[in-house]
């Protein structure tokens, strides 16, 4: 398949969005799916090579590290060599390094493969969305953005189970590089059919200039970064308190994950949910709805009893991680359209580092206050988007 001229593109083209939506998803679900592999490899690496915990979370901040870090540059780099090229080269490096790792013999390589893994990684948030955002205009914009999402966590679940799976008949490398090797396949596929749009495509045309206009205001985008790394950091922070919760509660180790597993399911589909209640509603009123229903949540687990507090996670789970596609999805309507490959980087760096840093900082102040109190905060600060939510409306409303 020959991919379209740059600046071929027109909107409404239902052959250029599928290609779009399909490059832009898949590559999602495959980098996400890699992101989360690593969880099952933590356990038989620990076993192989005789690594302590601490050593076993320094692996996994490699490859998260190296995904957020390199995000910007992944955008610039974009810009100068094609996102069709990048993306798909990403792609393949985030294969490659699962294919290292397979032949790594000792920790130094195994390292030395999952940076390789994470650089590869670090492309596809702000490239596959931006050609999500570039490719459907206005409200199919957030809708889009949030079936985009949606495809992420769908690889979150698939290919971590695939792997399971696999090491039941394959050892743990072997199964790893072949996994591995889906990467480099879906590179091919990527660079074959991913639409070429020029820099301001004509769906994009349809919001550009008023785009434009707010970003040169210069405070719509740094007021929805703000919301979504406090949106981040707290979502972080809760899924970290939350076993101990229900262990306070009596809840087994398979109960915990079970748990967990409805958390994620409702996760899942609240990106979906969230994305089209958006496009409805508007980014303001979504916002308002799912981080209330996410604060309320939290508090009223804190004294049900295990049963009642199973029934209420999935419901947490969708207004926790739906809020993430509203506000991913109200990116292209601050920033110009030249710029989105950078403003999806950055936004993707900040919401991912909060991710990142914030465990470790309500961590303190669970051994400090104790986990209910912690998480009492952690709901309160929640609401801390609201008053910055109804700020960031003015710059929605001219954009919209």
């Amino acid at each position: 398949m020959t991919s379209a001229p740059l600046g071929d593109v027109a909107a409404g083209d239902k052959s250029i969005e599928h290609r779009a939506m399909g490059v832009a998803c898949g590559a999602h679900a495959l980098h996400d799916g890699y992101t989360d592999l690593i969880y099952v490899l933590l356990p038989i690496w620990q076993s192989e090579f005789g690594l302590s915990y601490a050593a076993l979370g320094l692996m996994k901040t490699v490859f998260s590290g190296t995904l957020a870090g390199l995000q910007i540059p992944a955008g610039l780099l974009a810009e100068r060599c094609g996102a069709a090229v990048v993306l798909a080269f990403g792609t393949a490096l985030a294969g490659l390094g699962y294919c290292l790792a397979g032949f790594s013999a000792s920790v130094p390589l195994l390292v030395a493969a999952l940076f390789v893994s994470g650089l590869g990684a670090s492309t596809q948030h702000p490239l596959a969305s931006s050609l999500i955002a570039n490719t459907f205009a206005g409200k199919r914009s957030l809708k889009a953005l949030g079936t985009y999402n949606f495809a992420g966590d769908i690889g979150k679940m698939t290919l971590p189970a695939a792997a399971s799976l696999l090491f039941v008949v394959l050892s743990w490398r072997h199964g790893v590089m072949l996994l591995g090797s889906l990467g480099v396949l879906a590179a091919v596929a990527i660079f074959a059919a991913m639409p070429r749009l020029a820099a301001i495509t004509t769906a994009s045309k349809q919001i550009a200039g008023t785009a434009a206009a707010g970003a040169s205001r210069g405070y719509g985008f740094p007021l929805l970064l703000s919301i979504g790394v406090v949106d981040s950091a707290t979502r972080m922070a809760f899924l970290t308190f939350l076993p101990f919760v229900l262990t306070s509660k009596g809840a087994s180790l398979p109960t915990i994950g079970a748990a967990l597993t409805l958390v994620f399911a409702g996760g899942a589909a609240g990106k979906l949910i969230c994305a089209f209640i958006g496009a409805r509603i508007g980014t303001v009123a979504t916002v308002w709805l799912t981080e209330t229903v996410t604060a309320l949540g939290i508090v009223a687990l804190l004294p049900l009893s295990l049963d009642a507090a199973l029934v209420l996670l999935p419901v947490v789970g969708v207004a926790l991680n739906g809020t993430s596609s509203v506000l991913y999805g109200s990116v292209p309507d601050l920033v110009a359209p030249a710029q989105r490959q950078r403003a999806f980087g950055i936004f993707y760096t900040g919401t991912i580092g909060a991710g990142a840093v914030s465990p470790a900082l309500y961590g303190l102040l669970g051994d400090a206050v104790g986990i209910p109190v912690a998480l009492t905060v952690v709901a309160a600060i929640v609401l801390v988007t609201l008053p910055l939510t109804v700020a960031l409306r003015p710059a929605l409303l001219r954009n919209a």
